[in-house]
């Protein structure tokens, strides 16, 4: 498998985790038009390569290099958040932004690093149960990566992630990827 190519000696790339402020709220997938509207109109003012980015009901997972000498990455998440927030006002009587105020920003320094996060963006789905497996989730990189020949349908995540993370990246393993539901165990009959 090939990853989407790691950044090069002067562009830099960062790992995001960008959440509503409600929990569970399915915001994001229920207006992913409103979300990729948003998104295109901030791609046309403010460039940025996408090697990964997978959208869930409340929170987003993206992988993203800017190129040389630009690093104003809190700049296209406020302006993607605020078009983002002005698109589901004018649908409704939405007030105030549905975004928590912060995201999680990780740096990605090597090759390694990056394979591990775009794993990361293409799994997660499957982690918290949206789908069995990475090629099923509609609201991911991981398709267009298939079609450009980069992943196969049958991608499974890797065993171990970075300098001894587990679970592809994520910190310490939780546990099978999918959870299996077995059967109830017989009982035995008591004897009275």
């Amino acid at each position: 498998m090939t990853h989407p190519r790691p950044p090069r000696p002067g562009e830099s790339a960062r790992f995001f985790t960008v959440s509503l402020t409600e929990p569970g709220a399915s915001t994001l997938v229920d207006r992913i038009d409103q979300l990729r509207a948003a998104f295109a109109s901030l791609l046309r003012a403010h460039p940025v390569r996408v090697d990964a980015m997978v959208i869930l009901p409340d929170h987003l997972h993206a992988v993203w290099v800017l190129p040389p000498a630009d690093t104003d990455f809190a700049a296209r998440w406020r302006i993607l958040k605020g078009r983002f927030t002005r698109l589901l006002s004018e649908d409704d009587s939405v007030t105030g932004s549905p975004w928590q105020p912060r995201f999680g920003e990780q740096r990605i320094r090597t090759a390694a690093e990056h394979a591990a996060q775009v794993a990361y963006c293409w799994q997660d789905p499957v982690r918290h149960g949206q789908c069995r497996r990475a090629a099923d989730w509609p609201y991911s990189s991981f398709r267009r990566d298939m079609r450009r020949g980069l992943v196969t349908a049958d991608w499974r995540p890797p065993t171990a992630g970075v300098k001894g993370m587990t679970d592809f990246g994520a910190g310490p393993a939780r546990g099978p990827v999918v959870p299996r539901i077995a059967a109830a165990p017989e009982r035995a009959a008591r004897p009275r």
